[in-house]
């Protein structure tokens, strides 16, 4: 799959939002990006990123784990202009999100981070490691969340976390890489 063509096509956060959300999915996405909150650390560490990282999200607007989980995406993305990331509406991009199928299926959120020159580096998403403890603390609970009412905050922060140690392992991994190390001259 050419993943660079892809993410040339792929959206903005905002440019998805208008794209394919509808005016009741615009106000949940928004309620929870304004309480993504980042620690002083967390905005240290993100800044401190040195590689650029290209992020593609399959997503859907519908989805209540990913009103959840992309605005903190778009937060990292903010504290940090190396760290582009782009959305893909999982049923207009029905390839790719089948690339990217998680347990065999198109689950969504699901990314695929590529280094600078479009290799791929991980894939990481539906849920988090903290979001499935939740889950399965509560005995299982709904397939999908909706959205409607915000995680609290403790999950939320827990969630950010987790996000958060995913892009600092796979920056970690293009710092470390010998190819990239011997392309930047570092």
């Amino acid at each position: 799959m050419d993943f660079a063509a892809w993410f040339e096509r792929g959206l903005t956060y905002e440019a998805f939002l208008s794209r394919y959300a509808d005016e009741e999915q615009r106000r949940r996405w928004s309620v929870l990006h304004s309480q993504v909150t980042l620690t002083v650390g967390q905005k240290e560490l993100l800044r401190g990123f040195r590689r650029l990282m290209k992020v593609l999200v399959v997503a859907g607007t519908w989805c209540g784990d990913c009103v959840n989980q992309c605005p903190i995406l778009a937060r990292f993305a903010a504290e940090n202009e190396l760290l582009q990331i782009r959305f893909f509406d999982r049923d207009d991009s029905a390839d790719l999100a089948r690339e990217l199928s998680i347990c065999g299926a198109p689950r969504v959120p699901s990314v695929l981070f590529l280094s600078e020159d479009n290799f791929a580096c991980g894939r990481y998403g539906d849920r988090t490691l903290s979001k499935y403890r939740q889950v399965a603390a509560e005995g299982f609970g709904p397939a999908c969340p909706t959205g409607i009412v915000p995680p609290a905050r403790e999950i939320l922060d827990s969630v950010i976390q987790d996000w958060l140690n995913e892009f600092e392992r796979i920056q970690l991994m293009l710092l470390t890489s010998g190819r990239l190390r011997t392309l930047h001259g570092d």
